[in-house]
Order: structure tokens, then sequence, then C-alpha cells
């Protein structure tokens, strides 16, 4: 059996096993690189020629973990995300593409800041640590808090700080929501909890399984957390300072309901490539 049917015959397992079919696909080329340690282009150019030795002890046990649903991020215990290599357990989120968008706008909201070092931002909920370190990165002016429940997440995230050079900008709390950080701040960004408890259930086996629930859940309307990081960041954002954060599909009224309530402004709400909206800018009165 050549390599390419050894990895269509892997393809057609995960496909079985209830996974998308050009999903499948893509999973079981990745998983046959990561047996084999090589990039695309190789495999490509091999892929007609027999496995070479070691390669089905080394790819089984990936497959098998894929079909039972565990995903690929943390079988191979990466993701990228703007262009930086994270690692990924399940202790945390695997970062999504969509949360790309917290960043972008918070560069963008930072940019009049910038000059003015040093100053503070704070990551709500870091989870990977995504968030924190790629604004670090963004930003050699800034001092970054980075806070989460999990000490195990932080972990995590500690370790991808280190891989990208910079856990000597980074402060990492193991602490809910901003508790203990005293503001002004000009800006917090956060990915929290927002899926509804009773929603959970119905998720796929990759997050409902191998994701923490205490990154999932977002309370009875999936909504509680947000309406209290709201709260929190009128309280500790400096006049005319950013809260930027995600939220699911579905909650775009609710979360401008929040808003308005909380005393913040709304500044945009951006959406996601599929037209999703997604992402909530607001901001504090510079009065």
């Amino acid at each position: 059996m050549s390599l390419k049917a050894r990895i269509a015959a892997a393809r057609d397992r995960l496909s079985e096993a209830g996974i998308d079919r050009r999903q499948a696909a893509f999973d079981a080329e990745l998983l046959a690189r990561e047996a084999l340690g090589w990039d695309r282009a190789r495999l490509l150019a091999w892929h007609g020629d027999p496995p070479p030795p070691g390669f089905d002890a080394a790819y089984e046990p990936l497959i098998a973990r894929r079909v039972r649903r565990e995903p690929v991020t943390t079988i191979i215990g990466r993701r990228e995300f703007m262009g930086l290599e994270f690692e990924v357990t399940s202790e945390v989120l695997s970062p999504r593409p969509e949360t790309e968008f917290i960043v972008e706008e918070a560069l963008a909201c930072l940019e009049p800041v910038e000059g003015r070092a040093p100053f503070t931002l704070v990551d709500v909920g870091t989870g990977s640590g995504c968030l924190a370190i790629c604004l670090a990165r963004a930003l050699p002016a800034a001092r970054v808090i980075a806070t989460d429940v999990s000490g195990t997440a932080l972990a995590v995230a500690g370790r991808n700080a280190q891989r990208h050079q910079v856990d000597g900008r980074i402060d990492f709390r193991r602490v809910s929501m901003l508790d203990g950080i005293t503001g002004p701040l000009p800006v917090i960004v956060s990915n929290p909890p927002y899926v509804a408890t009773g929603d959970i259930r119905g998720l796929s086996p990759e997050v409902r399984e191998f994701e923490p629930f205490v990154a999932l859940d977002g309370g009875s309307d999936g909504l509680w957390l947000i309406r209290t990081l709201l709260a929190r960041s009128a309280a500790a954002l400096e006049p005319g300072g950013w809260l930027i954060f995600e939220f699911g599909y579905g909650q775009e009224d609710g979360v401008r309901e929040a808003i308005a309530a909380s005393g913040l402004g709304l500044v945009r709400i951006r959406e996601d490539l599929q037209g999703i909206p997604r992402t909530a800018v607001t901001r504090k009165n510079r009065g």
C-alpha cells in the first residue's frame, strides 16, 4: 500500500467516525506529516511510494485518537495564531481564527496610546495566552496582566510566553476577572466563556469532551460572564479606555443590551469571515 493509499484509508476511518469528509482528508494528511516529520511538499513528492519504516507505528495512534474525536490541535499539541505557534492542551481553548480580530482591534485602538510609555493592558481569561502574547510582542512599551482562574491554563500560557520571549513583560495572575487589578487602564481584552450552560451538551465532541468546561460555560444565557466583565471593566478603564471582547452566535442583541446597561459605549461590532457578529469594541466615555 502506498503512502497516499494509507492516508486515504485513514481519511475514510475519520469520515466514518462522523468527521466532515473534507476535514477528515485534511486531518489525515496533517497527522501523517506529524508522524513522518515531513512538510507538505515532501509528502506530495513521496506519496506514491510505500510508507517508510516505522510509519504505521507512529501514525496509527494519532488516527485512533482522532477517531475518538480528539481535536488535532491537542493531538499534536500546538496551534497557529496570528502567525505564531502556541502550545495547546486540553486545559485551554484552542485559539480560533476569529479571536485574532481582538488583537487587530486592540492594536487599532491603542495606536494613539502606544507612544505613552509605560502603559498596562489586561487580558481577562487568558487561556493559552494567545491574546496577551501577541499584544506584548506588538507593543514593546506595554506591560500586560493576564488573568485566569485555572492554574493549569496559566502554566500553558507561561510556557507560550517563554517560547515567544515576552514572559518578562506579562504578569500572569490566578484570579477571577479583574480581581486585585486597579485602574485606570487604557484597554482590556477578553475571550470570555459565552456558551449557555444548556447548549454545551450539543457542541461537537471535539469541544464538549476535550476543551475545559470552565472556558466554555457562560451561564444560563451565555452572557452572565460578559455582563460581569462589562461592569468590572467600566470601573477599571480610564476615561476613553477600551474593552474589546468576543461573543457567540446569536448573541448580538443581548450583547448590545448588556453594553448599554454597563454604561460603556458600543463603538462597533465586527463580523467574522462567515458574516457572524463576533467581536464587540466598546469604550468608556471621556467625561
